[in-house]
């Protein structure tokens, strides 16, 4: 959690979600946006980036290629994964975190150029291309907190899909 706007975010054994809102004393947490660029653009659009989890598997990827050190919350995440394709859920997938918890997810983080303040060319290794040659974003999913509840480091995280059809992420 961090009270300021930046980066990084400092590991707690646990963050306390608020619905409609986000993660409690987080500089992100309120109904309409609070990213700056966002609110510069128009202050009254919806939160959609309430809560950013990042898959673990991306910093074993990451320090393959070479960037060390890298450790959860460090890129701006609330919530680091293991074992879940983030990535590929589709729009509209419910997480329940722990016992009480529930988000749900709205889209791909886009990466930005904070990214290269922990590490140069941070940014640029957590973007891909497919073999059609369109962007993969890897910096994991935006979601909006539908129910309250404490998460906790080892907490389970179950997977429900959305009915009906299905919507690939985009940025958000």
């Amino acid at each position: 959690m961090r009270r300021g706007h930046g980066i990084g975010k400092t590991v707690a054994d646990a963050i306390r979600l608020v619905a409609g809102r986000g993660v409690e004393g987080d500089a992100h947490l309120g109904e309409t946006v609070k990213h700056r660029s966002r609110v510069r653009r128009d202050p009254t659009q919806p939160n959609l980036r309430q809560v950013h989890l990042i898959h673990g598997e991306l910093h074993d990827e990451l320090a393959a290629a070479g960037f060390s050190g890298l450790r959860p919350g460090q890129m701006g995440e609330n919530v680091t994964t293991a074992g879940i394709d983030l990535l590929g859920l589709p729009a509209g997938t419910r997480l329940r975190l722990g016992d009480e918890a529930v988000v749900e997810v709205t889209g791909l983080r886009n990466p930005c150029t904070q990214l290269d303040k922990i590490q140069p060319g941070l940014m640029k290794a957590t973007l891909g291309r497919d073999p059609e040659g369109a962007v993969i974003r890897k910096a994991g999913v935006m979601a909006l907190v539908v129910c309250d509840g404490e998460v906790r480091a080892g907490d389970s995280i179950v997977v429900e899909l959305p009915a009906g059809e299905r919507r690939a992420l985009q940025p958000v």
